[in-house]
């Protein structure tokens, strides 16, 4: 609408408009408008659905979708003694199973690929650059076809989501404990060819025990990459997780909500790496090689 047209239904409504008022607010930018109405910034931090939410909005949501949702909340946990599907830590908990379990998997099968290329010429050239090459492809479009071939086949819930945080996870499993794996130098190789030691051997006493530090580096980026899949793979599906909360607050116009999940997605994946790096302190003091 440009500003002639303004000015007619102005007209026609019976309100005066100064043009030059018109003309001048339409030129200003946005730094001047905001100075020429300070009158209206208390408003804008209060908005029923802003574009961008202010913090304690945020915050509020929080408060709101978690304890007085359980607390106070017609189907929350101390109504029911189970946590209530509208609140954030029902959604928070089935992204955390879908992670897990996708976690799982993807470390299992990072350690195992791992294995073989270091003891294999033909997989680490075969599988290591195919592994590299799913890892370009976004996993936005390859969530839905995951989903529904999954489907097709009759297999439905946890483990559509978990097979895409598996897919996300596996990769920084693999490349890390290949490089712990191949830690061990020259000298070490030789003092165990020396003692005739079987592969086995010098996989069990020495190539795993140098490649715990390679192992846990690679675990944090892993749990994280395997909490994006698992908030991805409940797009196509939408049923609960945090990924489904996203969606519906974008179908509705509630930043606030997107917002709120957000955020209570960033703490739980800091709370995921903060468990492993407990873990790790754990397991390197108990090898002798932690402070």
């Amino acid at each position: 609408m440009n500003v002639q047209e303004v000015l007619t239904r102005a007209e026609r409504a019976g309100v005066t408009v100064q043009p030059e008022s018109a003309v001048a607010r339409r030129d200003m930018g946005t730094w001047a408008l905001v100075a020429g109405n300070p009158h209206a910034l208390g408003e804008s931090w209060s908005l029923d659905r802003p574009r961008l939410p202010a913090p304690h909005q945020v915050v509020a949501e929080l408060y709101k979708s978690t304890w007085v949702e359980e607390t106070r909340g017609r189907r929350g946990l101390v109504n029911s003694g189970s946590l209530s599907n509208r609140g954030l830590l029902h959604h928070a908990l089935v992204t955390l199973n879908a992670t897990l379990v996708g976690f799982l998997i993807g470390t299992g099968l990072g350690i195992l690929l791992a294995v073989g290329i270091v003891h294999s010429r033909v997989m680490d050239m075969s599988v290591m650059p195919w592994a590299i090459v799913s890892q370009t492809i976004p996993i936005v479009a390859l969530a839905p076809m995951i989903i529904v071939v999954l489907y097709s086949v009759g297999v439905q819930g946890l483990l559509p989501k978990a097979v895409i945080s598996a897919y996300l996870s596996f990769f920084p499993v693999v490349v890390g404990m290949v490089k712990g794996l191949r830690s061990p130098d020259a000298m070490q190789m030789d003092l165990m060819r020396t003692y005739n030691a079987s592969p086995g051997t010098v996989l069990a006493k020495l190539r795993l025990p140098a490649s715990v530090p390679y192992l846990f580096a690679s675990l944090k980026i892993a749990v994280a990459a395997s909490l994006v899949g698992a908030i991805v793979g409940e797009l196509p599906v939408q049923k609960g997780g945090l990924g489904a909360r996203m969606l519906a607050g974008s179908y509705y116009g509630q930043t606030v909500q997107i917002w709120s999940a957000l955020f209570l997605a960033a703490a739980l994946a800091a709370l995921l790496v903060w468990a492993i790096s407990a873990v790790e302190r754990r397991a390197l003091q108990r090898m002798g090689m932690g402070a």
